[in-house]
């Protein structure tokens, strides 16, 4: 009996973000990767929903991706609802059980947590709704500009 080796971490990565970000959409939100912060982390995955409400998302591609990661909890002040994203055969009993947690591959995604909605102060959400707006804005201009360096 032969296993199949585990892809690449950048391939898992590249699988759950692009699944999460499916599912997202599905759900009427509006998800784009990437996005910085005003502390200059970046998250992985932030989607806005139609009523302004921000969901970031933290893709995880292996156990020791998420044992390294010590900066995670910086990430809540900055959104209403947050989630851990990995792959199928991930140890997702590691994971702290206040957070949401969503199971994804290439082609989509499953909440099989959902995480606790902590509303932003308005002032934070302003804030990232125009950071937001800035990083949607700069990824459009490079696809229509590719010599476009960013805002």
């Amino acid at each position: 009996m032969s296993s199949r080796p585990e892809p690449p971490r950048p391939e898992t990565t590249a699988a759950v973000t692009r699944g999460v970000m499916r599912m997202l959409a599905d759900l009427g939100l509006s998800p784009i990767a990437e996005v910085s912060l005003a502390t200059g982390r970046r998250v992985d995955v932030m989607a806005i929903g139609k009523t302004g409400d921000i969901t970031v998302v933290e893709v995880k591609s292996a156990l020791e991706d998420y044992q390294a990661d010590k900066k995670w909890q910086e990430y809540l002040d900055y959104c209403d609802r947050f989630f851990f994203a990995v792959g199928e055969g991930f140890p997702i009993d590691i994971l702290p059980p206040e957070t949401g947690l969503i199971v994804a591959d290439a082609y989509g995604a499953a909440i099989h947590r959902e995480a606790a909605v902590i509303p932003l102060p308005a002032a934070r959400r302003k804030a990232m709704l125009i950071r937001y707006g800035q990083a949607a804005s700069a990824r459009l201009l490079s696809l229509t500009d590719p010599g476009f360096r960013g805002l």
